[in-house]
């Protein structure tokens, strides 16, 4: 095939794939496994307090308290994923 028969994009050159120790992979893997399951929860325990307090004034303060606490939660992993994706760009350059 010549080059006219392949759509434009193709014909671009594409960035090399951004290579990085398969030793992060894991650690990288399970901090957004982590941070998933954080918000899977956050979002489970923010329906049921949704479902269940009939009082407004109450429901609202409940689930600023549990957005502070999901945002607690997630802090340290957020943490290590920035120091990780830190390591990770400047293995890079």
């Amino acid at each position: 095939m010549t080059d006219n028969q392949h759509p434009p994009h193709s014909r671009r050159q594409s960035a090399p794939p951004r290579m990085y120790s398969p030793a992060l992979q894991p650690l990288f893997q399970s901090l957004l496994s982590t941070l998933a399951d954080l918000n899977l929860a956050y979002d489970r325990d923010r329906e049921k307090l949704s479902e269940s307090m009939k009082d407004a004034n109450l429901r609202t303060r409940a689930l600023e308290k549990l957005k502070q606490q999901h945002h607690e939660r997630r802090e340290p992993y957020l943490q290590q994923l920035a120091i990780l994706q830190d390591r990770i760009q400047r293995g890079w350059h």
